[in-house]
């Protein structure tokens, strides 16, 4: 695989893990303040499309959709299933 993909892959992982964190602690700020939130889809999306790490460590960081089963258990899932296709690629990229 050519190193710039690889390198683009880091970087989309970088950017989404960091959205779906910065995502999880804007929304904790916004219910707060009783102010307009973010759609739990758009959480979930960030997450799906590969920030389950960042949106996993800003839940639990910010205390946030920690009580919604879906986050508490989906988050986590979508984390090893990303993990997994990594250590796949990986490995099947070699």
């Amino acid at each position: 695989m050519p190193a710039f993909l690889i390198k683009a892959a880091l970087v989309w992982l970088a950017a989404l893990n960091l959205i779906a964190f910065i995502l999880m602690g804007l929304d904790k700020w916004k219910a707060r303040r009783g102010a307009w939130r973010i759609p739990e889809k758009t959480l979930f999306l960030a997450a799906l499309l590969g920030g389950a790490l960042g949106g996993t460590v800003g839940m639990h960081l910010f205390h946030h959709k920690t009580r919604h089963w879906y986050f508490r258990f989906g988050f986590p899932i979508l984390l090893v299933l990303q993990l997994l296709l990594a250590g796949f690629l990986a490995f099947r990229l070699q």
